[in-house]
């Protein structure tokens, strides 16, 4: 019976022979490479997301205000991304409703903001078909209201508002004396101004007709990228392969020691010529 070329060996044996080493050095630095390049598009993923999204905060800075019914309807959930886009709308304030948040700090001094409710003019997006919504605006802020009577009261008659918005704040533990509150919260307003209530508010940057002077505005929040980091999905794609490469270089290896392992398989020898003339 033809015996095999190479006979089989134990998986150590067969790791260990010199041609393999040499196969595995190779091989090994070639996964290397293949993760280092794979960090590197991971890096590179990082870096070109973070850059994307400061470009989409600086264009949301630098656009001009949109009509509120274009961007948010009331009683929609308040998308993260909206935070900061500018917004122009039309309503008549409740000045009634009117309420000071407490504990607001503007420039290191402790202060109210004037919250006021704006009923907004024909129900704010095209196909609602409700009752007039109710959007909390923060006109302003005070440093002590008993100095600036005159300063809160809201512009009578039909204003537009031109802000940024905000999303809705937690609830908080309520009103500290009539007329306050400490949360610029929509589950909360609702209960004393009524609904139909947007999920978010407009921080006011400018009006017509022109409010009281005398307020300090806030101007436009200040807009940050995100902490956990976004990642360009090409470049994740890129490192991903690079991984698959280097992953597959050592099971390679793998394979081979085990086929050395298992030896060769027999090689039939040719038969001899039954008869010969």
């Amino acid at each position: 019976m033809p015996a095999p070329d190479s006979p089989p060996t134990t998986l150590l044996r067969a790791a260990t022979r010199p041609r393999l080493l040499v196969l595995l050095v190779v091989l090994l630095a070639a996964a290397a490479v293949c993760g280092r390049l794979g960090a590197w598009q991971l890096d590179r993923a990082q870096s070109r997301g973070e850059q994307l999204e400061r470009q989409q905060v600086a264009a949301r800075e630098s656009a001009a205000p949109e009509p509120l019914g274009d961007v948010l309807a009331p009683q929609e959930s308040f998308n993260g991304e909206l935070v900061g886009r500018a917004v122009t709308v039309s309503g008549t304030y409740e000045a009634a409703g009117q309420l000071l948040v407490v504990d607001r700090v503007l420039d290191g001094r402790a202060g109210y903001l004037v919250l006021t409710p704006l009923r907004v003019t024909g129900g704010g997006a095209a196909g609602w078909t409700g009752a007039d919504p109710v959007l909390p605006v923060v006109r302003g802020w005070v440093e002590d209201p008993a100095d600036a009577v005159d300063l809160l009261e809201p512009p009578a008659g039909v204003v537009t508002v031109t802000g940024h918005l905000q999303v809705s704040e937690g609830g908080g533990q309520g009103a500290s004396a009539p007329g306050q509150t400490d949360a610029v919260s929509s589950a909360q307003l609702v209960n004393s101004w009524g609904g139909p209530i947007y999920a978010g508010y407009v921080v006011l940057t400018e009006a017509s007709p022109a409010q009281p002077a005398g307020l300090a505005l806030l101007g436009p929040p200040t807009l940050g990228t995100s902490d956990s980091g976004n990642y360009n999905v090409q470049n994740l794609a890129y490192a991903a392969q690079w991984w698959i490469f280097g992953g597959f270089a050592l099971f390679l290896w793998i394979r081979m020691v085990r086929d050395e392992a298992a030896g060769d398989p027999p090689v039939s020898q040719p038969v001899a010529a039954a008869a010969r003339p």
